[in-house]
């Protein structure tokens, strides 16, 4: 399963001591997730869409930019999808619906995630039954799906996450790629062509520098492939929409402790730093 998915994980909110009932966060640019609510229904938003919300159970695209979510007591499974996962379980391209979320009852293409919702909660007191139910069901899509994986997807994936990696034609050479077979690839697969992937990637590292440990500053967070401290800026409007500085004060009453369980358990903070087993 861990050449398809980042994790299947459980984030129980407990929020009955705020004053509204409810709190709002911002998730960063990742890969797909499916995620199923138990509680709380989330109001949910991508930059330049429609607010989302009422809606169990969800699907996000591929992501360039923040998901703003606002949500109140209530337990969340989630799966994060990554670009070999989108091949096998979703199997359109990514590139339709980067930057996108769906409800799961709405939408042909989300069946199979439609089914998932249907049986993954309990009564929310055995969260290894739901566990184990989730891992059954991808169990049972595998063995009725005789396709073979893309061995392709892997090694542009491989070649994306390497942090010396900071342009196309090093993707393309490392992933032993022609560069318009990576082009290709990369839109159907990961949602964007190679160059803003790398981007993505080179601000994603420097976010989770700086989340990780704020006392390294922007300054002493910033990855070594930005040629300075301006182009950072520019990309921190570009995928979060707002400035460092503003973002630094902003709360984030989920996502810190959500990357630091990730950091701690996964080795990953963030989605977006995944590295797929190859096997």
């Amino acid at each position: 399963m861990n050449r398809y998915f980042t994790t299947f994980y459980l984030t129980e909110l407990d929020v009955t001591g705020d004053a509204a009932g409810r709190v709002t966060d911002y998730l960063h640019p990742e890969w797909a997730n499916f995620r199923a609510y138990q509680g709380d229904l989330p109001d949910s938003q991508l930059a330049g869409l429609p607010q989302s919300g009422g809606v169990r159970a969800n699907v996000t695209g591929p992501t360039s930019t923040t998901l703003r979510f606002t949500v109140g007591t209530t337990r969340i499974w989630g799966i994060g999808i990554l670009p070999l996962g989108w091949a096998r379980f979703v199997n359109v391209p990514a590139n339709f619906h980067a930057d996108r979320i769906y409800s799961v009852d709405d939408h042909p293409f989300l069946s199979l995630f439609r089914e998932l919702s249907d049986c993954v909660f309990g009564d929310g007191t055995d969260e290894m039954a739901e566990l184990e139910r989730i891992m059954a069901f991808f169990v049972r899509a595998l063995s009725r799906d005789n396709r073979e994986d893309d061995p392709r997807i892997l090694a542009c994936h491989a070649a994306l996450i390497e942090p010396d990696v900071s342009s196309v034609a090093e993707m393309a050479e490392a992933s032993r790629l022609p560069a318009h077979t990576l082009e290709r690839i990369c839109r159907k697969h990961f949602g964007f062509t190679p160059r803003l992937l790398l981007r993505r990637q080179r601000f994603m590292r420097s976010l989770v520098q700086y989340m990780l440990d704020p006392s390294l500053h922007w300054i002493g967070a910033i990855d070594s492939h930005y040629h300075d401290q301006a182009q950072f800026v520019r990309d921190f409007h570009r995928f979060m929409g707002t400035s460092p500085s503003e973002y630094a004060a902003r709360p984030k009453p989920v996502l810190e402790a959500v990357m630091r369980a990730r950091q701690e358990f996964m080795g990953s903070a963030v989605q977006a730093l995944h590295a797929p087993a190859a096997g």
